[in-house]
């Protein structure tokens, strides 16, 4: 995972089948999913997995970095829009939907002492930070929200929707819109407790 030259066309095609097929396996069988099931699924061989990934750890944590690098890739390229709160509610949309097209968050645990995870996650952590102040400096969301908040809150929205049995696929929607009405300096009370430091 460390070796960062280019990849060539065939490589970089059959890495992407890869991933997404171990991110449907893990979806559906949890961290049980089998390279042998992955690699069936991705239409390749189980040598191919190894000559991409040394192990099933790199093959998680390199879901797990595709999937945070698209979200702060959205999230500096909405840095600069002229309309705060319409960029941090899009970006919010934008982690909802690619957690309700597949809950990975367990993932997580499996890698997270992997620093290229980290990384990852500091380069997020970073995009929603710079959203979060742009939107307090506009007057969009209130003045002790902080970027941690936000990055805690990304998650609330599918979590809350999952506890409802057949709950409509578009239910996370309405506690989004919930989230994005808290946010906003209208009304707002002083909060009771600081916001964490997740540094």
């Amino acid at each position: 995972m460390t070796d960062t030259r280019p990849l060539r066309a065939d490589a970089a095609r059959n890495r992407r089948l890869l991933l997404a097929a171990a991110a449907d396996e893990f979806a559906e069988r949890g961290l049980d999913a089998s390279v042998a099931d992955i690699a069936r699924r991705a239409g390749v061989g189980k040598g191919t997995v190894f000559r991409h990934f040394a192990n099933k750890d790199e093959l998680i944590a390199a879901i797990l970095i595709d999937r945070m690098a698209a979200l702060s890739d959205l999230g500096e390229a909405l840095h600069g829009a002229d309309d705060a709160e319409a960029a941090l509610r899009e970006f919010l949309t934008a982690a909802a939907m690619q957690r309700q097209e597949r809950d990975l968050s367990f993932l997580a645990v499996a890698s997270e002492s992997m620093p290229e995870v980290g990384r990852a996650r500091d380069r997020m952590m970073t995009a929603v930070e710079r959203l979060v102040a742009r939107a307090r400096e506009r007057g969009a969301v209130r003045g002790d929200v902080t970027g941690a908040d936000v990055f805690l809150l990304m998650c609330a929205p599918n979590y809350v929707a999952g506890y409802v049995p057949n709950a409509s696929p578009d239910l996370w929607r309405r506690y989004l819109a919930l989230i994005l009405d808290g946010l906003r300096p209208e009304g707002a009370r002083p909060l009771p407790e600081a916001a964490p430091d997740l540094g």
